[in-house]
Formats: C-alpha cells, sequence, structure tokens
C-alpha cells in the first residue's frame, strides 16, 4: 500500500511550493527583509570582514541531516548572519583582483523571474520559448564576432541541422567544447571509418596513421585548456604552451616552429589556441597572424576571449582583437564583461555545421531531427541564463557596454601611469584591455636595480617576491581592498619569475581615488612588516 504522509504534513508541503499571493504574507516580508539586508550588504565598500576562515569552519561543522523542518523566517536569519555577512564583497569597488565584479541591479530582479520558471535549456519540452531566445543570443553574440550578413543569420538561427553556437555554464566548458569539435573535425568519419567519437583516440591514431595529438598555445593560456586535452584523452604532456615576448604574446616563430616539428613527427595538431584577454595580464595574442598559421597547416584555430571578447562593444578599442573573425571558434564568458550573474559561458562557431560533430542523442529527451539545444552541450540540464544575457543586451545596449568596457581600459591606463610615476612600485605589465601587473619594490631598491641593471637578478627578485607575497595576503586579510596574485617569468624571462600584484578594473563604481588608497595601503603594510628597524 502507498505510504501517505500525516495530514498536517501534507498541508505543509502544499504551502511551501504554493506561490504566497498576499503582499502581508510571511513569505513576503522576509523578501523585504532579505532584499534590505542585501541591499545594505551590496553598498558596502569593504571586501571582507576580518573574521578568519578557520573560524567560519567552525560554524559548518555539523554533518547530522535536520530530521525536523524549520521556518522559513529561521533560515533566513542563518544566511544574513552566518552566510552573507562573511561573504565577499565582488561588487565592492575595492574589490580589483578576479574577474569578477558588481551587477547590473536589474539583473537581481530579472533572476527572479528565471528562477522561478526554472526551465530547462536540454529539451524543448522543458523549456519552449527559451530555446528560441537562446538561440537569439548566440546569434547577437555571433554577429558580433563574425559579422555575417542578415541571410546568414536568417537562413541559420533556428535551423535544427546546425548551431551558432553553445551555452555552458562558464568558460571551462566553452572551451573544452570548442577542443571537442576540433578533435572530431580532426578526425573525422570516413567511409571506412566511424569517427573518434565512436571509434576512440587509439583506432583514430590508427587509422589516420599519426602517432600522437597536441594542442598549441601560449604560455598565458588558461588552465582549463590543459583540462580539456585531460579530458579529451589528449594528454597534458601533448599540450604545448609555446613562450612569449615580453608582451606576454605568442612568439609565433616559435608557434610556427613547434607546428612543423610536429608534422614531421606524425603527430595532429588538433587546435591552435590564441588568447584574446589572458587572465594573468590580460594581453591578446596576434590573432590575425595565429589564424593564418592555423590555416597553413590545416588546422582548427580557437580564440579564447572569456575576458577580452566584449572589447568588440566599443568601437574605440575594437581593433585590439584584430583577427578574432578568423576563429574557427571562440569562447566567450557573459559572467565576466557582460555582467550577468556566475554561469553564463558561450562557445560560437565560425562553420555553424561544425557543432554537428559532437551532437548526441537520446530517445527520451534528445531527439535527432530535434531543436533541442541539449544535442550540442556537454552538460544536459542547465538553467536559461541566456534570459538574463537578452536582458542585458537590450537594456543596457551596444552602447552601454560600450561605456563600460572604454571606462576600465581607460582606468587601467590611468592606474598604469600611477605606479610608473611612484617611485616604490613598477608596472610588470602594461595593460593592453583593462587588467594590469605591478610589485612593490623599496625606492632604494627600485633605484639601484634599475642603476645596476640588476631587473633579471634571481636573488634579488626571490627577495622582492617574499615582500609582494606577505603584503598581498595581509591586505586581503584586513579586508578594506583586493588584489590577486600571480608568478610569471619576467620580460619574457622564465627563468627568472617574479610574484606581483594582478588588479582587474571592471568595476565602473572604482575611482581613482580608490586605488591611489590601495597603494598607499600596500606602501604602509610593507613599511609596517619590513622596513621598520629591529627593536
Amino acid at each position: 500500500m502507498p505510504i501517505k504522509p500525516p495530514q498536517a504534513d501534507r498541508e505543509n508541503l502544499y504551502r511551501i511550493f504554493t506561490v504566497a499571493e498576499s503582499a502581508d504574507s510571511t513569505l513576503s516580508k522576509i523578501e523585504r527583509q532579505i532584499s534590505s539586508n542585501l541591499s545594505g550588504f551590496l553598498q558596502q565598500h569593504i571586501v571582507t570582514n576580518a573574521k578568519e576562515l578557520a573560524e567560519l569552519e567552525a560554524d559548518f561543522v555539523d554533518t547530522q541531516l535536520p530530521e525536523e523542518p524549520i521556518f522559513v523566517s529561521e533560515q533566513a536569519d542563518y544566511l544574513l548572519n552566518q552566510v552573507v555577512a562573511h561573504s565577499v564583497h565582488t561588487a565592492s569597488p575595492t574589490f580589483v583582483g578576479h574577474m569578477t565584479s558588481a551587477l547590473p541591479n536589474f539583473m537581481l530582479s530579472l533572476s527572479k523571474i528565471m528562477i522561478a520558471l526554472n526551465q530547462n535549456l536540454v529539451k524543448i519540452e522543458t523549456s519552449k520559448v527559451f530555446t528560441p531566445l537562446e538561440r537569439q543570443v548566440i546569434g547577437m553574440l555571433h554577429r558580433l564576432i563574425y559579422k555575417k550578413n542578415t541571410d546568414f543569420y536568417q537562413r541559420t538561427l533556428h535551423d535544427s541541422e546546425s548551431s551558432l553556437g553553445v551555452f555552458c555554464s562558464g568558460g571551462t566548458l566553452a572551451n573544452v567544447t570548442a577542443l571537442w569539435v576540433a578533435r572530431n573535425r580532426a578526425f573525422a568519419k570516413t567511409a571506412d571509418f566511424p569517427g573518434v567519437s565512436q571509434a576512440g583516440i587509439y583506432r583514430a591514431l590508427k587509422h589516420y596513421q599519426y602517432e600522437g595529438i597536441a594542442i598549441l598555445v601560449s604560455r598565458r593560456g588558461h588552465y582549463s585548456l590543459s583540462k580539456a586535452a585531460d579530458v579529451l584523452g589528449i594528454g597534458r604532456q601533448d599540450f604545448h604552451a609555446i613562450p612569449v615576448d615580453a608582451n606576454h604574446k605568442v612568439q609565433l616563430d616559435l608557434l610556427r616552429q613547434q607546428c612543423e616539428q610536429l608534422q614531421q613527427a606524425r603527430i595532429k595538431v588538433i587546435a591552435i589556441v590564441g588568447v584574446a584577454g589572458s587572465s594573468e595580464t590580460g594581453s591578446v595574442d596576434p590573432l590575425a597572424e595565429m589564424a593564418a598559421i592555423a590555416h597553413q597547416f590545416g588546422i582548427h584555430f580557437h580564440v579564447d576571449a572569456a575576458w577580452g571578447g566584449p572589447t568588440l562593444f566599443s568601437q574605440t578599442y575594437q581593433h585590439l582583437l584584430r583577427g578574432i573573425e578568423l576563429a574557427d571558434s571562440v569562447t566567450l564568458d557573459a559572467h565576466k564583461q557582460l555582467y550577468v550573474p556566475m554561469g553564463a559561458g558561450m562557445v560560437f562557431f565560425k562553420d555553424p555545421r561544425h557543432a554537428s560533430s559532437i551532437q548526441h542523442h537520446a530517445q527520451y529527451i534528445v531527439r535527432k531531427g530535434s531543436k533541442d539545444l541539449g544535442r550540442y552541450s556537454l552538460e544536459g540540464s542547465r538553467p536559461g541564463m541566456a534570459m538574463l544575457v537578452q536582458s542585458g543586451l537590450k537594456i543596457m545596449g551596444r552602447k552601454g557596454y560600450e561605456v563600460l568596457i572604454d571606462l576600465g581600459i581607460e582606468m587601467a591606463r590611468h592606474f598604469a601611469q600611477m605606479i610608473d610615476s611612484s617611485a616604490d612600485f613598477q608596472l610588470v605589465s602594461k595593460p593592453e584591455l583593462n587588467l594590469l601587473t605591478y610589485r612593490y619594490i623599496p625606492a632604494d631598491v627600485y633605484q639601484c636595480m634599475q642603476h645596476n641593471h640588476l631587473h633579471h637578478s634571481i636573488e634579488l627578485n626571490a627577495a622582492i617576491n617574499r615582500i609582494t607575497k606577505q603584503i598581498q595576503k595581509t591586505q586581503r586579510a584586513r579586508g578594506k581592498s583586493f588584489v590577486s596574485r600571480t608568478k610569471f617569468g619576467f620580460e619574457g624571462n622564465e627563468a627568472c619569475p617574479v610574484i606581483v600584484f594582478r588588479v582587474v578594473l571592471a568595476n565602473p563604481l572604482t575611482t581613482e581615488a580608490m586605488l591611489f588608497n590601495m597603494l598607499q595601503e600596500q606602501r604602509d603594510i610593507a613599511q609596517e612588516a619590513f622596513l621598520q628597524p629591529a627593536m
């Protein structure tokens, strides 16, 4: 016999899953309380409070599943006091260390629509209008990148046999998807071979008479690309990182040389990856020249523009991405410089037929010949984030995004000038987009380095690295402002690695005065920690 819950429990469950209608309902009051609390949280300029992570962990040690239910108001109070209060203020204008920034206010309201509808984009039966909406958004951004004519988009936008791109949860899966397509196209189906997706890599290599597979990218390539090599069975040893020059751009002669050597060794290069906005330095590879090399050797050319892609909105700075339109595929993250909540990455294909190389079907959900978007996605169930991307594109428009992009790049250049004019800070990588790196060096030491040409002294840089690391950790712990840190070869010399402060200027609320104060705080920390005379 079926087990029936007690009537009281059934009524409680019914209330939990029923939309509250009264404006004075308990849930409405809780929503107002949460909204007020979040508004206050988001308006604060500090990055985080000073409570240590170890202290916070002590509040989350109970692993017993709750047996009895509690009131929503109790859980709301708990979240506000124990979670919100100790979260990172990524919206703070002094949080300039990562590629996460403030969201436009309308995103918070419109997100409620997406959550309430709870659409699943794997299948039209669970998304309906969200499917053509997502295809429209993909088409808008595809047009921004590739600038095809109106007839092209009329033919391809809602075509069930092709796809202009794929929505993903982020840039990592977008890059994996792009390289998945590249791999399957490199070992495609023939009259006597079912294709690598059916036969596997071993049989593909044997059929095409290759000794191995490789992916080429600069040393500033994102770590998601090596993950892709791992997941696709290529192996990280065959993920070749090409040296960069002093401006952190791939060295074209070495890239071409590597292609020639691998070709002679019967190693199939399935993709060359150009970087349009390095996560470490914001640098942009010479994309047009890389595309020419890829074309010469018959290699899929992918551009990772997860960060820098929206630069195309700017008429002033879009030339920095010259050649991106030559790419076979392009990654772009909407949750970065399109200012939507986390969980929105995309990959675009110049030829919409290329997506067919990764199609998967299932009779119960993603049928062959349907317009179900799950056919092309590595993910199955996923939310309708395209609704928020479309909202941003419509509410702010190209001109609105242009203002944001221009403001970020120009603020980065002003900050670089501020650093350059300081006697005790060194600009390590000049901002090409809105990201730069620098480090603190005591003024007398810096002067000595310049006078005696000691910039590549391993011993001296090791000492400066320790100072930089300690300043960054102390500043992060204090919570007034935040910059991240990274480590790479100085002026293209990988034998002389330097630890640097990394700053990302994407928040339109960040001011020059805030950046000036941030530098002063770093000076103060250095003075307190390292330059006090011994007692």
